[in-house]
């Protein structure tokens, strides 16, 4: 299977273009993601501003990826954070079970 090589600039299209998952996939997200946990020492740097631990296992767009696609790859818009608080990040991607939209399959006919 041959991987599709992108440059930063096509990757910014894309981003543009709503496919931010392609840009998630790419050899140069991959490679900048460790490159940034390495320099956060794989620790989540949310916990460490309050003299706490936890591992990182995420980096964190500190300005949105779609809002800003030409930060997509700068190291000051980017930090480690666990899972945990990356989802305190994005509510609304962990909305609760009630608050999502539950779709009908049928009007009861009691």
């Amino acid at each position: 299977m041959d991987i599709k090589v992108y440059t930063i600039e096509q990757l910014i299209e894309l981003i543009k273009l709503g496919k931010e998952k392609t840009f998630y996939n790419s050899a140069i997200w991959l490679s900048k993601r460790e490159k940034i946990l390495g320099r956060d020492n794989y620790e989540c740097q949310k916990h460490k501003s309050r003299g706490k631990y936890a591992k990182a296992q995420t980096v964190h767009h500190k300005k949105h990826l779609k809002d800003y696609p030409e930060l997509a790859i700068d190291d000051d818009n980017l930090m480690s954070l666990c899972n945990a608080c990356h989802n305190e990040e994005h509510p609304e991607k962990t909305l609760n079970f009630n608050q999502r939209k539950v779709r009908v399959i049928s009007k009861e006919k009691w």
